[in-house]
């Protein structure tokens, strides 16, 4: 028997019954609310989405949702401070599409990237982060450049260790400790200089998701085509999706492949 979304909203009624919660469903858009009774902070689920992780993964989806709800409600239940925390502060990508402001209408600390990537500041609550807004930093009376650079500091010191793979006379590497901060790494650039001064080609760097970094050293052409299918299937495949535009690293800068293909074929 197929789920349908009333099914789906009467098994998350009786898996979500912690009495600070309000529960509502929509059936015109087929979106399942639940929040807070004493603030309304909450989030809203789309069953669509739900039933297809279902029907994939069983009720393990269902068991990752509702631990992923609880804990991100006990979160927006909670005044968080930075300092003291210095050392649970990393920079977070996202796509330059993510939202910069909360549905509350707190303005998020961003810090510019690339032309498809955005820097975002995240504390980190073990379980979950939250991403830290413009208000968090003038109580603690921090200025922009100051959480930069300890999200910097902090993102230099995780786990770099990688899967090597070789197609086609490629290499290709996949940093994937599924910690939340896998595409960070890309912004340790001691770490993208030691790949790149190793590397017998050219060096390329992919985040299509949260939890993935991909370094490639290509060394024909054949090396961007198997690249570039494979950003995809891994954007594609993301939690949180970043971009499935892969960038060339040199000269300490990362510029997307589209766009240099393109200069080589003007200049051919």
């Amino acid at each position: 028997m197929r789920m349908t979304s009333l099914k789906m909203k009467k098994i998350l009624d009786e898996r979500l019954t912690n009495d600070n919660f309000n529960r509502s469903y929509n059936r015109e858009q087929d979106t399942y609310r639940i929040e807070l009774k004493d603030n309304h902070k909450g989030m809203s689920i789309k069953l669509s989405n739900v039933i297809a992780k279902f029907h994939e993964r069983g009720d393990e989806a269902i068991d990752e949702l509702v631990e992923h709800v609880t804990e991100a409600l006990r979160i927006m239940n909670e005044e968080h401070e930075l300092t003291g925390m210095e050392k649970q502060i990393y920079p977070v990508i996202r796509a330059t599409s993510f939202p910069v402001e909360t549905k509350a209408g707190l303005k998020l600390v961003t810090t510019e990237h690339t032309a498809e990537t955005r820097i975002f500041y995240a504390l980190d609550l073990g379980k979950s982060y939250r991403l830290v807004d413009q208000d968090m930093l003038e109580k603690e009376g921090w200025s922009q450049n100051h959480i930069e650079q300890i999200a910097k500091f902090n993102a230099r010191s995780l786990d770099t260790e990688y899967r090597k793979d070789t197609v086609a006379d490629n290499d290709f590497y996949f940093v994937a400790h599924q910690d939340g901060y896998d595409a960070t790494r890309i912004l340790n650039e001691s770490f993208l200089e030691e790949m790149l001064a190793n590397a017998k080609g050219e060096l390329a760097v992919a985040v299509p998701h949260q939890d993935v970094l991909i370094l490639a050293d290509i060394q024909n052409k054949t090396g961007y085509d198997v690249l570039a299918q494979m950003t995809m299937k891994f954007f594609a495949e993301g939690r949180i999706p970043i971009t499935s535009l892969p960038f060339i690293y040199e000269n300490k800068t990362l510029e997307p492949v589209f766009i240099l293909a393109k200069n080589r074929k003007t200049e051919d």
